[in-house]
């Protein structure tokens, strides 16, 4: 099979190699579609955390949102998903620590993170090797566009879903419950939060950088639409930083209502400081999202039901051989301005 491998920084080649073979408990999905996102820009310019504290090591097969159809089964345990279309969680906990068995595999140490952590091999491939533990059927009608956005969906909505929580901490500060929410970062995660926090009746505020995805939040019908020196003095009941800014956190916290939540789902290439003491003398609620591991299953039910439609997002889908360009950061003007890139590797 063809598989795209980054061998060094600002290295890659499409390589032939074999086919995986799948133990018991495991199957093999023939790769649809899969999504380059900003992890898989970092191990190509060597950025990338993991690099650094020996968590991964090239060459790196990259690729952790994808959707495919189930190939072959490891055992007649699993042979009932051949045949069946599938996306799944890019987090392999070990199965056996308490923060797995709490079913909180994402948090374990031991954890696999596919086409991210200790080596197991990506989606940007003619096929994938997974875990059936981690696959989450999709249904027929959700195409492999929006099937391999469930995985940058999954950690929207569960940022959503921490940022409008119930209770005095989630208290809105609109009439009826109803909450204004600022989504830091209009790029894909930023997007899809704003698409399901509006899905979910909240007014929704975008703060971004530059005019142009800025201009292309407000072709998604987002109209509240600001830079930080045009940002209006009012209550932002939650605040959700999507971006890479190290300033923003701080800003964040600096922002939202007392007692209001702030979300960190952006990761920043330097230390983010925040003041401690805005946090507590305004009571505020600071909550991180690693992954999209609990929020797969209403994601696809989101999108599948049409309360969400994220494919407007993607800008391009391109083959294997163009991934190096892609990584490297060349765009055509005919793209436009939306921020997610596609991989079909057939």
């Amino acid at each position: 099979m063809r598989a795209f491998v980054i061998t060094g920084p600002g290295q890659a080649e499409v390589l032939d190699l074999d086919p995986p073979e799948p133990r018991p408990g495991q199957v093999v999905v023939n790769v649809e579609r899969a999504g380059v996102c900003g992890t898989d820009r970092e191990f190509f310019t060597g950025h990338m955390a993991y690099l650094h504290t020996g968590e991964a090591h090239y060459p790196v097969r990259i690729g952790h949102e994808w959707c495919g159809v189930v190939a072959r089964a490891g055992d007649e345990s699993t042979a009932s998903w051949v045949g069946r279309r599938v996306t799944g969680d890019t987090m392999l906990g070990c199965g056996r620590c308490p923060r797995c068995l709490g079913g909180r595999q994402h948090l374990c140490a031991e954890r696999f993170e596919i086409g991210v952590r200790r080596g197991w091999p990506g989606a940007l491939a003619e096929q994938l090797l997974v875990p059936a533990r981690a696959l989450h059927p999709l249904p027929d009608g959700l195409g492999a566009t929006a099937g391999a956005l469930v995985e940058p969906g999954g950690n929207a909505f569960r940022a959503v879903s921490a940022a409008l929580g119930g209770g005095e901490r989630g208290g809105g500060v609109l009439g009826g419950g109803a909450q204004r929410l600022l989504v830091m970062g209009p790029g894909t995660i930023g997007l899809l939060a704003a698409q399901i926090a509006r899905s979910q009746g909240a007014e929704v505020h975008l703060l971004g950088r530059d005019e142009r995805s800025l201009r292309f939040a407000k072709d998604l019908g987002f109209d509240r639409t600001w830079f930080q020196g045009t940002l209006p003095g009012m209550p932002f009941g939650a605040v959700i930083d999507a971006s890479t800014a190290p300033e923003l956190p701080a800003l964040a916290a600096g922002i939202v209502e007392p007692g209001g939540r702030v979300v960190c789902i952006g990761l920043s290439a330097e230390p983010s400081l925040v003041d401690t003491r805005t946090l507590v003398l305004k009571d505020v609620t600071v909550t991180g999202v690693l992954s999209a591991s609990g929020g797969l299953a209403e994601t696809i039910s989101l999108f599948a039901g049409g309360g969400v439609d994220p494919r407007p997002i993607v800008a391009a889908t391109v083959g294997l051989d163009q991934v190096s360009d892609v990584l490297a950061g060349h765009r055509p003007p005919e793209w436009g301005a939306a921020p997610k890139i596609q991989v079909n590797p057939y």
